[in-house]
Order: structure tokens, then sequence, then C-alpha cells
């Protein structure tokens, strides 16, 4: 069924997605939801005319229909990105590119990149360039299981049908609104907490048309888009309640079509509109590797102008996929057997060059225009106390024991703040044993000590932030230590209501003093580390040494009342290096690594018996 004014949706959607991605506006993830709430509507629609005008559904042929429709444009953007990543990216990336390339294929890729908590909305400095084949998979899983549950409500008649898909669709939303609280990673990705927003467009379906003939109703819809577009952004907590707002105004769009005022229909049905609709499935497909894979192969982001090239040529790549392989096997007549025969060829070659590009990969991080070698799986280690969970995690609200050192001491020393305190606990622990005192970790991952208050952020909820600070001092006080080491990443974002970061972290410095002042007779505050400005083994693994050593200093502005220990002298000279005395500093974009923490043992042990930690 084409309708002009859904083609300028998709169009709408596509490139809302498009130029999220390429950083010119906040809020376009949620082209996605658009999809979704056409999707329902036109999927559910055709399945109850077919059922209503012939009393059954041919689930063989809907089933087909959907493999011609999707799965020859997918391969095709799959193989070529396959091979392109194979060809530019470092060797070292191969075992995370075929093993996305494996979920990518799978259909289930959702739940694969939930497992793996990447985080679409916060993607990290190497994204995957396979990541958006997760609302593919969402579809494709909708599409499998919608047809069977609307074939047995239709046995007991229209009523049910609209009951059945009501309840469904609120009890999805009830479950997308609790998850997104809970478990915000599957809540984004499971089709179980976004299938609601394709029962919304089935529920349109049902809708009396008196109800629909207000001339504001458009209109809202459209407000609400924009206003989605321009004030949700990667702090916006989604889907739960906040995707309410882009999926109700989407339906109303649908719902409103035969009153739009001419300006919305101007806008998308228009040659450029309707064109960018029919192309939007291979748009989509292909625009996430043309902007991920020339940055990771350069190992930088992409300046606006390159952001800009990138697009225009996802557009003519998106063209000509819709008019060589889309349409023309979406029309033409293939035989039942030979379609799945085609659906089974491609998944196999797909996951076979998935288990085999992995299976390339190598641990040998060689630095370009050097003989420098490094084991990546030694850079990339992370402190035992991120293994054996003691660095909490964003779930939780306390610390467990952990205690290391000498157990028996009556010497207790505290570590306490996030991970760029938890960062110091490899030489700490080796300290401590020198010493003979109690180390007790008390760290959490995007919690710093510096009690300062932030926006919830995916996984992030300030309040269980809080919570753990609370439980934190309150264990600090029953031990009365001999001395807190704390320690914070300083680059934080303030939430925007905040007019001075600078003050918002002094402020918060002060709070922390206050709650530990009279618990301990050493109240240690460590500065922080450099800060990259790109994941630094990502960069080693791509460019030259010199083109890596892009490190900024901390600012390290602590207040009085803090004895004060600095180690940017330890790691910077004129510059802040990648590699320093024979090892990398850091094993991402934030944090130092293990050789450079243990390589830094003497002088943060001389600085603490400067401190009259020991003697």
């Amino acid at each position: 069924m084409h309708i002009p004014q859904i083609q300028g949706l998709r169009a709408l959607a596509a490139i809302l997605i498009i130029i999220f991605h390429a950083k010119f506006i906040s809020g376009g993830f949620i082209g996605v939801d658009i999809f979704y709430v056409i999707s329902g509507y036109l999927i559910t629609g055709l399945l109850l005319r077919e059922i209503y005008s012939t009393g059954k559904l041919d689930l063989q042929s809907f089933y087909q229909r959907r493999i011609k429709r999707l799965l020859p444009t997918s391969f095709f953007v799959l193989s070529i990105t396959s091979v392109a990543g194979f060809l530019v990216l470092p060797t070292v990336t191969r075992n995370e590119f075929g093993r996305d390339l494996f979920a990518a294929a799978s259909y289930i890729s959702n739940y694969f990149f939930a497992w793996w908590q990447n985080d679409y909305q916060n993607l990290n400095a190497t994204p995957s360039p396979f990541i958006h084949f997760w609302s593919l998979a969402v579809e494709e899983q909708f599409y499998l299981v919608w047809p069977i549950f609307i074939i047995f409500l239709s046995k007991y008649g229209k009523k049910i049908v609209f009951l059945g898909i009501a309840i469904a669709t609120s009890l999805s939303l009830l479950l997308s609104i609790h998850q997104t609280q809970s478990s915000p990673i599957w809540a984004f990705y499971s089709l179980s907490t976004r299938a609601w927003e394709l029962g919304i467009g089935a529920l349109l379906l049902f809708l009396p048309a008196h109800l629909l003939k207000h001339r504001l109703l458009p209109w809202l819809g459209f407000i609400g888009i924009l206003v989605a577009t321009l004030k949700f952004d990667e702090n916006t907590v989604f889907p739960g309640l906040h995707a309410l707002l882009p999926v109700v105004a989407t339906a109303l769009l649908l719902a409103t079509i035969s009153i739009w005022p001419p300006l919305f229909s101007d806008l998308t049905n228009n040659r450029f509109s309707q064109w960018a609709g029919k192309i939007s499935y291979p748009l989509y497909l292909w625009h996430w590797p043309l902007l991920v894979l020339p940055s990771s192969a350069l190992g930088r982001g992409l300046s606006a102008t390159e952001r800009i090239f990138c697009i225009l040529v996802t557009f003519a790549l998106a063209h000509f996929t819709s008019k060589l392989i889309e349409q023309p096997f979406r029309y033409r007549y293939i035989e039942g057997k030979k379609i799945y025969r085609l659906f089974a060829v491609s998944t196999f070659t797909c996951l076979l060059a998935g288990v085999l590009i992995s299976s390339t990969s190598t641990t040998v991080l060689q630095i370009k225009d050097s003989d420098l070698k490094f084991n990546l799986a030694k850079v990339l280690e992370k402190p035992s106390v991120n293994r054996d969970g003691c660095n909490s995690g964003y779930g939780t609200d306390k610390s467990g024991l952990c205690e290391y050192g000498d157990l028996n001491s009556k010497n207790i020393v505290v570590l306490y703040g996030d991970s760029h305190a938890a960062q110091w606990f490899p030489a700490l622990e080796k300290i401590a044993t020198k010493q003979g005192f109690k180390l007790v970790s008390l760290t959490k991952a995007a919690c710093p000590a510096v009690e300062v208050k932030r926006d919830d952020k995916g996984a992030y909820k300030n309040q269980l932030c809080k919570n753990w600070r609370l439980d934190s001092i309150a264990r600090i006080k029953k031990l009365r230590p001999d001395a807190v080491l704390t320690s914070s990443l300083e680059h934080y974002t303030p939430p925007s209501y905040v007019s001075s970061r600078a003050n918002w972290w002094r402020d918060g410095q002060a709070e922390l003093l206050s709650s530990l002042r009279g618990l301990t007779k050493h109240l240690i505050y460590i500065g922080d580390t450099p800060r990259p400005e790109v994941n630094i083994p990502s960069c080693l693994a791509s460019r030259t040494l010199t083109s890596c050593n892009t490190s900024k200093k901390s600012q390290n502005q602590i207040i009085a009342g803090f004895e004060k220990i600095d180690p940017t002298p330890w790691l910077c000279t004129r510059i802040c290096p990648a590699i320093l005395d024979g090892y990398v500093v850091y094993r991402d974009e934030s944090h130092i690594s293990i050789a450079a923490v243990l390589s830094l043992m003497p002088e943060l042990e001389k600085a603490l018996r400067s401190k009259g930690l020991f003697s």
C-alpha cells in the first residue's frame, strides 16, 4: 500500500537518524521510533485485510515477502561492510568486528548488543559498524511472532483482536517503563520493551474516524516530533515514558493524514521526500558504516565537512542499492523453496564470515613507523577489582567487603571514589602488602567521591550513586581508617541548570571534605590523570605514535583541606605521551593502564610516605 504521506514520514525517520549519527542534531534517534509506529500500522493493516477478505492468512507468503523485502539489501550491505572493514580496520579489532558481524547476521543482534553492553545513545570511541542492525532485528522478530498472534486473535472476532493488541501494547509499555529504570540497556534493545511502539501503530486501525477530525491534531503530532528531535539527547532516559512523545506524535500524524494542512503534504509529497522514502531502508543500512569505518580507520572523529561528504555518499549508495538490489528482488517472482534457500545461504555465509574474520584477529599491537609491539590483551586489562566485583557496577548501591593487603593489620587505608580511583588499585595493593596495612577498596563505576549531582544517563542512576556514597561514608566512619585516599574523574558533565562548572565541582569537593572530616588522620586527594582525546589503544593500532600524543593535562584544582597528590608530572612533560618508558600509558580513552600504574608505584609510594602515611 503506497501512501505518499507515509513515504514522506519514512524519509523523515531515516534523515533524522542520519543527522543524529552525524552529530548535527541531538534527538534524531527518535527516527527509529517513527519507523516502528509506521511498521506496526502497515503490517497489521496488511494482515487484517487479508484475514477479513479471504478468511485466512497465508503465513508462507507473508514470510517470503518479508525475506524478499529485507534480506537481499541487508546481505549486500553486510557483505560490503565486512570486506571494507577487513581491509581498513586494524587486525587487533577483528575479533570484535567479526563477532558483531555474526550478531548482525543472526537476527537477534539486539540481544547480543545488549549482552555486550553497547549503549546506542552513548557509543564509545570505536563503535561497531553493525550496531544499527539492532533495530532491524527487533522488526524481524516482530514480523515472526505478530502474524501468529493476529491469527490466534482473529478466530474470536474483531473485538478480541483489538483487545488482544491493546493488552499486549499496554503490557509492553509498562515493561518498558519499568526496565528503562532497572535495566536500561535491555529496555533499549529488547522486542518486549519496544513492541508497544509497533502496537500503537496497530491500534490506529481501530480508532473511530470521527475522533480524528480536529485540525489541531496533525499540528500536535508535528510539534511532538519537533520537540523530541530538538530536546532529547544522549542524557534522555529512553525508551520508557520519554518514548511516548515521538510515538504518540507519529501516531497522530498517521491517523490524521486525510486532514493534514497543505504545508505537511507539500513537505512529504515532493520528489525529494518520495525518493528518500523509497530508499529509506538502504539509507538506514548504509549511513552508519559510512560514518564509522572512515573514523575508525583514521583513528579520529570526522570533521563536519567529512561527515557531510559521508552523508552524500550514503544517499548515492542507497539510491543504487535500491535500484539494483532492493526493488528487483522485492518485485521479482521467486519460487518459495528458492526464497528459503536464499535465506539460509545468505545467513550462513555472513555467520561464517563473522567467525572467519574473528579467527584472523591478533593480540599484537604493532605501532606504526616503529619496532614497538605490545600485547593488546595486557594493555586493555582492567584492575582486579573490576573482575572480583569490588568496583561496584551501575545497578548497585553498596560495596562488598573488598579487603586487601595485610588483612590482619590494624592500620587501615580506604580507597574511595570512581573508576579513576580504582585505576590506582594495582599499585596500592602492592604498597599495602609491602608496608603492612589493610587496604579497603570502596569504588563504584561512574560515581565520583566528589559529591556532585549528575543527570541520569543510560545505566547511570544518580540516586544509586548517592546511596552508595552514603553507605561508603558510613562504613568509613565505622572503620576509622588511618587514611582515606580519594580520586575522581574530573571531566563529568554537570546538569544543564548548572551555570558554573567550576563552582559545581568545587562545591562537590567541599561536601566530600565535610563528609569525611574527623573520620581519618589523613584525607588524601589524588588528582586526576591526563585526559586522552582519543581511545589510545585504537589510535596506536591505526596511526603513528606522534599523532596519538594528544592527551591533555587535567586541571586538578583541589580545595584546601585535602592533602594533595598530583600525578600529572609523572605522566607528562611538555606533552602527555601515549607510550612512556616502554609501556602504553592508557587502556582506553580515560584510564591509565595497569602497566602505567605499576610503573608509577615508586612515585606514589614516595608521595604517600611524604604525607606521613608510613615511614
